[in-house]
């Protein structure tokens, strides 16, 4: 069986290359027929009523990782000691947790949604590599880019896992898209006063603050809000103050 080097990674201070098998024709038939069983399963679940709801997970597939790819948009970050960590939890017990994904066919690949670190892994490490034959699991989910955007974020939240200029970054895109502030406070899980200090990270509400501002909607000021609004008339007398 043919492999291709896909990955690079510095472990224990050198280089390790990391080789991910092929696709193994004859290996993808027996692939293909579990992960066809397991959606048949999913839809009898759904047909008796033991699911009236969807539940991505029960229906996990095993999808190579060659059509499996990260998103541009995500605001997780984690440390090498956490990733080494993560390395050693996979070696040791298999992967436990599924990355969830979106499959968008235009480019023939499952997008990442959450557990890029746990796909980045089987890219880092030869022995996650080799004990899977190159297969993640994968729990697929339905999602626009909109929605894929926020089902991140809320993943990352759930386990306090996110960066700051990440989630600006996010709130910046949304914004631009013309989300308003209560579906955006909605969608990512965060109140109005962090959603302004998210615009103010990015720059936003200085760049379409006052005469500028955009069509978007108006949130409520806290206290705290409108103090912030004060000291920055104060610190700055200027400049026209944002409009949060």
């Amino acid at each position: 069986m043919g492999e291709k080097a896909i990955g690079t990674a510095v472990e224990a201070g050198r280089v390790q290359r990391v080789k991910i098998p092929d696709i193994d024709p004859e290996k993808q038939a027996v692939v293909d027929q579990y992960n066809r069983v397991i959606r048949e399963q999913y839809d009898r679940l759904l047909e008796v009523g033991v699911l009236t709801e969807e539940m991505p997970v029960a229906r996990v597939q095993l999808i190579h990782i060659s059509k499996v790819q990260a998103n541009d948009y995500n605001p997780n970050a984690v440390a090498a000691d956490e990733m080494r960590l993560l390395h050693t939890s996979i070696s040791e017990d298999g992967y436990t947790m599924p990355i969830v994904a979106i499959w968008d066919d235009e480019i023939d690949k499952a997008v990442i949604v959450d557990g890029f670190h746990r796909y980045t892994t089987m890219r880092m490490f030869q022995d996650i590599a080799d004990r899977n034959g190159g297969y993640l699991p994968v729990s697929l989910i339905e999602k626009s880019i909109e929605d894929r955007i926020a089902s991140t974020v809320r993943h990352n939240r759930a386990r306090g896992k996110h960066s700051v200029a990440g989630m600006g970054t996010l709130v910046f895109q949304m914004l631009e898209r013309g989300e308003d502030d209560a579906t955006i406070c909605r969608k990512l899980g965060v109140d109005a006063e962090e959603l302004m200090r998210l615009k103010h990270v990015t720059g936003y509400s200085k760049l379409y603050g006052g005469e500028n501002a955009r069509p978007y909607s108006k949130v409520v000021l806290t206290g705290s809000q409108l103090a912030a609004k004060a000291n920055f008339k104060k610190e700055h007398p200027n400049e026209p103050v944002p409009q949060f």
